[in-house]
């Protein structure tokens, strides 16, 4: 089957996020900010779907065997990554899993290190858990990031319990390499620290670049780490709300399935553990597609900022369909930015948001239909052009 991704789709009137009339103030605003696709699911998930409704009866529900093996067989598929059904723990997001794993594995007052500029939502799972975030930047080569393993080391102290780290990372695309994963692993075991890992971009990757899964680092890795995995990117469905942890050391995963008990939150929604199965066990050939089609609009979006707009600058991310674009020639705080962009009919995401590191950067999502991208860069062309 040919997936059509230029179709056009009417999502405010479906209370999209996105596309929130509230947002966007009833005016004429291309929004790509927050992080999901405008493209409708595989036909095989609405069919799977749709016959559950059919059913008409909606009472408490067992989740089957296949919500596991799917799971396995798609990480071995898309990522070569073998993994244990028993590892597999449910969690209702990937921002509730990793405030989940904090609350479980940590203490009040304990330090947890994140890698700006990253995620915000990083910043409010370690604050809301009265942990305290300590920052090591990412150091910015042209627009190239990598880890400053020194400063890393230098901020650990008797206070730190874990890394939390973003793999693929956003909002700087970058897909970290065994090496460079390879060096927080033997400083986390050093010190004796956990590392926390948002994998949920991982099947999003350009140029043949490969996703490592932090267990498969080192033989040990296994022994200190959580990832957290989810379809949600891959495939557009966060309102199901379903994601797991990968947790292969079994101390470390009971103590973690102790809060989940606690809490009531160890099995998937009826919706979303249908939803899951049938992506990863159907779903191959849309992600392929929908790859493809994610490539050509960030070539592009990155093509048309370098020859464009040569007052911007941006490099095509290894991984993630967001882009990291440097405005600082403008002279504009963020603030000023985000709004000035608004009226020209775009709506990005700040960089500030994502750690003062991000001051003068704005995050485009580029995972919507080209016509639609190309009006955007149009507006955004023409708003530069007054500098």
């Amino acid at each position: 089957m040919i997936y059509n991704f230029d179709e056009v789709l009417d999502r405010e009137k479906y209370n999209s996020t996105k596309w929130s009339s509230t947002l966007l103030e009833g005016k004429d605003i291309i929004p790509l900010w927050i992080a999901d696709m405008d493209f409708q699911v595989p036909e095989s998930l609405k069919n799977d779907i749709t016959k559950r409704l059919e059913h008409q009866v909606f009472g408490y529900s067992a989740v089957q065997p296949g919500y596991f093996s799917s799971i396995k067989s798609w990480m071995k598929k898309i990522h070569n990554w073998h993994i244990d059904e028993k590892w597999i723990l449910y969690v209702p997001g990937v921002i509730a899993g990793i405030g989940l794993t904090i609350d479980a594995l940590t203490e009040k007052g304990d330090e947890i290190i994140v890698q700006t500029p990253v995620y915000h939502r990083f910043f409010s799972s370690i604050e809301s858990n009265d942990r305290v975030v300590v920052k090591n930047p990412l150091k910015n080569n042209n627009g190239y990031y990598t880890m400053d393993y020194e400063d890393l080391e230098d901020k650990i102290t008797s206070r730190t319990k874990m890394i939390l780290l973003c793999s693929p990372h956003n909002p700087v695309g970058r897909v970290w390499k065994k090496d460079e994963l390879e060096k927080v692993f033997e400083i986390a075991k050093k010190h004796n620290l956990y590392v926390m890992c948002d994998e949920v971009h991982s099947d999003i990757l350009f140029n043949d670049v490969e996703h490592i899964p932090f267990t498969e680092v080192d033989k040990d890795a296994k022994e200190l780490c959580v990832i957290c995995t989810a379809p949600n990117k891959t495939f557009n469905i966060a309102s199901f709300k379903t994601a797991n942890l990968i947790v292969p050391n079994e101390e470390i995963r009971n103590k973690i399935l102790k809060y989940e008990e606690k809490y009531h939150i160890e099995e998937p929604t009826l919706m979303g553990a249908i939803a899951l199965e049938s992506v990863y066990s159907k779903g191959e050939e849309w992600y392929r597609q929908m790859l493809s089609y994610l490539e050509g609009n960030v070539d592009y979006v990155v093509n048309y900022i370098n020859n464009e707009m040569p007052k911007l600058k941006v490099r095509k991310p290894e991984g993630t369909y967001l882009l990291w674009v440097d405005f600082s020639s403008l002279h504009m705080n963020n603030n000023e930015l985000v709004a000035a962009l608004k009226d020209a009919g775009v709506l990005c995401s700040s960089g500030i948001q994502f750690g003062e590191e991000g001051e003068n950067y704005l995050r485009i999502n580029v995972a919507t239909r080209r016509a639609l991208l190309e009006e955007a860069m149009d507006r955004i062309k023409k708003f530069t052009n007054k500098f």
